[in-house]
């Protein structure tokens, strides 16, 4: 977070050419900041920010934190999800405070990436930024909405799902199809089941139960 305060300036030549301090976070104003889609997290430790001798504030706050996210699981493994990070400040309207991104989109995708230690099951594929201005009973606050879109790694899903489910299938047709007779046909099918079963089981397992729609490879 950065801001000006133009009533905490001084001459550096008046004060031994300090052009720079570290104060706590509680010495002066700062803006504070909600994330509208959090339901949990965990804030660090870090309680100073820098003052410079123009008034210009620069505090920083790593935190980690959960949030809420709408899933559309329709096409997985293939999926792509879009979730929202809503940065705002419903204490001061938007005649006392104003909340503006310093970076582009672009700048805060790359900064991002950087963060990512492993190769996950998710691929950070874009990062837009959204400035707008919410509206709540007659007034108006400043808010800035971060749309992250996130592509999942299909290829674990692939060898452990799909492929024994498509091996399950083509085994089941040419079973049936086969020169076996009746009852083997028939033993072999209930096999096929209680593996269908299992797999049904271990799809279960994985997916998320918030999407509205089942995926397609579970409705087969």
């Amino acid at each position: 977070q950065e801001w000006e305060n133009t009533f905490a300036t001084w001459n550096p030549r008046d004060f031994c050419n300090i052009s720079k301090i570290i104060l706590p976070t509680n010495t002066y104003w700062s803006p504070p900041i909600f994330i509208l889609e959090q339901v949990d997290g965990e804030n660090s430790n870090l309680e100073y920010m820098s003052l410079t001798h123009d008034g210009g504030f620069n505090a920083t706050q790593p935190f980690q934190v959960t949030l809420t996210c709408g899933l559309m699981i329709l096409m997985f493994p293939f999926d792509t999800q879009m979730c929202n990070l809503t940065v705002a400040s419903f204490l001061y309207p938007v005649s006392d405070l104003i909340i503006k991104t310093r970076r582009t989109s672009a700048e805060m995708m790359a900064q991002s990436k950087s963060f990512f230690l492993t190769d996950g099951e998710w691929r950070f594929t874009n990062l837009s930024i959204i400035e707008y201005l919410e509206e709540i009973e007659n007034e108006r606050f400043s808010a800035i909405t971060y749309v992250i879109s996130m592509k999942r790694r299909p290829t674990l899903y692939i060898l452990n799902l799909i492929l024994p489910t498509c091996a399950l299938y083509l085994l089941d047709l040419a079973v049936l199809f086969g020169p076996s007779s009746f009852e083997e046909k028939i033993n072999f099918q209930i096999a096929i089941i209680l593996g269908s079963s299992m797999l049904a089981v271990i799809l279960n397992n994985i997916l998320p139960t918030s999407s509205n729609k089942p995926p397609i490879i579970g409705t087969h």
